[in-house]
């Protein structure tokens, strides 16, 4: 049999290695969780682009339609349009972009009247501007 006192000293040598582990743990999980939102990771976690598809039909020199064929319903405000890169400075009309949605883009000079857009191919992009993220891009001869 073994002396009782031995037996104690046994049992309280494994608390306090257990307790610096957790503590161990607990440190490294609070240090990575407010690293990430320091460093600016968790903003961004939220900032996702929506999924959606599009087709663009009928143009003319100042005019861009653009029909939304697919995807979940989209904040009209959140999008912006890009035609070679120039970010267009009128936005797209509505509240929402349900698809079989068309909606017109006329292309206004800083006297608010309708000017050209650049003849020949140009590259269309709708970006998703919470999140900075082109969801359509296609090439379009406006020719």
């Amino acid at each position: 049999m073994k002396p009782s006192n031995q037996s104690n000293a046994e049992d309280r040598a494994v608390s306090p290695v257990i307790g610096v582990i957790l503590m161990v743990a607990i440190t490294v999980i609070l240090a990575a969780v407010i690293g990430t939102f320091v460093l600016g990771l968790g903003d961004q976690l939220g900032d996702t682009a929506p999924q959606a598809s599009f087709t663009i039909d009928d143009n003319s020199t100042q005019t861009i339609n653009i029909t939304k064929t697919g995807g979940q319903s989209l904040d009209a405000g959140d999008l912006v349009l890009s035609v070679d890169g120039e970010r267009v400075n009128s936005s797209f009309p509505g509240d929402t972009w349900e698809t079989g949605e068309r909606k017109e883009i006329t292309k206004v000079d800083d006297a608010e009247s309708p000017a050209d857009w650049n003849s020949g191919e140009a590259t269309v992009r709708i970006i998703h501007d919470p999140s900075g993220n082109a969801i359509f891009e296609r090439t379009w001869d406006f020719s």
